[in-house]
């Protein structure tokens, strides 16, 4: 084999990682906005789950410590919409637990008994917690197709991540109360 083909054998694999390399470098890219995107929709509904909550506590459709409970536990959650983290998951976990003991099965059905505002307020706040659910199952998806990605050894050896952090998931009680279910 001559020189000449051995320099264009070399030339071909060169071309070959670049091309893998920027593959996956994009591919990581595309990955982390999705990231992105996905827990600004968590947030947008972690919002609207607390703002259904504060509203059905302010309703007067509940007992004063029902709703005292209720209201503490959704403010606590709209106080800071943008952190992440443990103070984040135990302020939502919060406002689960505080959903599940004002939203009993008794409860439920004496509000859809009160007439169209007990109901509306019940199917707001049934939609807020689905969506919450799946925008959680969703933000969760997309950090295990990143951490795949970034597992590669090509990634950790050519730093294709940068020095973005290992992106985490959002581990919360995101259960529907009982009362709703139905």
């Amino acid at each position: 084999m001559s020189d000449l083909s051995w320099v264009f054998a070399v030339l071909f694999v060169l071309v070959i990682i670049a091309w893998y390399l920027t593959y996956t470098a994009a591919r990581l890219d595309r990955l982390h906005v999705r990231l992105t995107g996905t827990l600004a929709a968590l947030d947008a509904q972690v919002v609207r789950r607390a703002e259904a909550s504060l509203e059905l506590a302010n309703s007067g459709l509940l007992d004063g410590a029902t709703s005292l409970i209720l209201a503490n536990a959704a403010a606590e959650s709209l106080e800071n919409p943008g952190e992440h983290g443990e103070i984040r998951e135990v302020v939502e976990n919060d406002l689960t637990e505080a959903l599940h003991v004002s939203l009993t099965h008794e409860v439920c059905t004496a509000l859809g008994e009160d007439g169209p505002l007990g109901i509306d307020h019940l199917a707001r706040l049934r939609s807020a917690c689905n969506r919450v659910q799946l925008a959680r199952r969703f933000h969760n998806d997309a950090v295990t197709d990143v951490r795949r990605v970034r597992r590669k050894w090509a990634v950790r050896l050519f730093r294709l991540a940068g020095h973005t952090p290992m992106p985490r998931t959002v581990e919360f009680d995101d259960e529907m109360p009982p009362g709703l279910t139905a």
